[in-house]
């Protein structure tokens, strides 16, 4: 939904002391779905500079040390229109906000139709435009899922190598610094967003075991987004993340 408002004070308190408590870092949230600032509609674009905006004002409240945000949507306008309108709107968006601490991560989408951000080189090219207008760091969320339907074939040793070298050429892993641990329902190259279970999907067991022992990526933050048909999915899903964190990948599957 649009509307929004501001949290509660004495729930981020109570937030803030649960975080210190059990030392909880990073804190990580994700903008709206509605929004759209690639939007070649000016209501809907206007609407969402707004939305944005609210969810810029709420992660400084509580304290997130990063906002993940989808690139967008520029149906009607062509990709490079679409890149111009979406850094133009995050401007306005920030536009007198000072970060104090606050990320933006960019997130790579599966590409789908007129989806910006499917490609490495179109978050760097977002990045570019926006970085010069705003008073706050921009990076990248990389989401497993979205790269292998784009066509970067995360499931296996070469095509992990290949994926990670472009990421780097066009983003700077050092700027990635949050990876969406999901598997995927749909093959690769499909350009279809359907997450799945870890170790069920096209990514497999192996591919994650891959990801997660990967040198530069073994230190980043993992947030599942899985899907959840009853409260013990989550568990299960984290419980299989760890497993493969203790197990080396074979050498049959280093080997494809």
């Amino acid at each position: 939904m649009w509307r929004a408002g501001q949290p509660d004070p004495d729930a981020i308190k109570r937030l803030k002391a649960a975080r210190e408590r059990l030392d909880l870092k990073p804190l990580v949230i994700h903008d709206n779905y509605l929004i759209n600032l690639a939007s070649g509609d000016p209501a809907l674009r206007d609407r969402s500079i707004r939305a944005f905006r609210g969810e810029i004002e709420r992660a400084l409240a509580i304290g997130a040390e990063y906002l993940v945000a989808h690139p967008g949507n520029c149906r009607g306008q062509s990709y490079a229109q679409g890149f111009q309108t979406m850094a133009e709107s995050l401007i306005r968006a920030a536009r007198g906000i000072r970060a104090r601490g606050l990320t933006l991560l960019l997130e790579n989408t599966a590409g789908s139709g007129a989806m910006l951000g499917g490609r490495f080189e179109e978050l760097r090219a977002m990045r570019d435009l926006a970085g010069r207008g705003v008073d706050f760091e921009i990076g990248f969320c990389l989401d497993t899922a979205h790269c292998l339907a784009m066509g970067y074939n995360v499931a296996t040793a070469a095509g992990l190598r290949a994926a990670l070298w472009h990421a780097d050429e066009f983003l700077g892993l050092d700027n990635v610094k949050v990876i969406h641990a999901n598997d995927s329902k749909a093959p690769l190259g499909s350009r279809v967003d359907r997450h799945e279970h870890i170790g069920r999907g096209y990514i497999g067991r192996e591919g994650f075991r891959r990801i997660l022992a990967h040198p530069k990526l073994r230190a980043k933050p993992f947030i599942l987004e899985t899907p959840k048909h009853d409260d013990r999915d989550d568990r299960r899903n984290l419980r299989t993340l760890k497993s493969l964190c203790r197990r080396r990948p074979t050498t049959t599957s280093r080997s494809r």
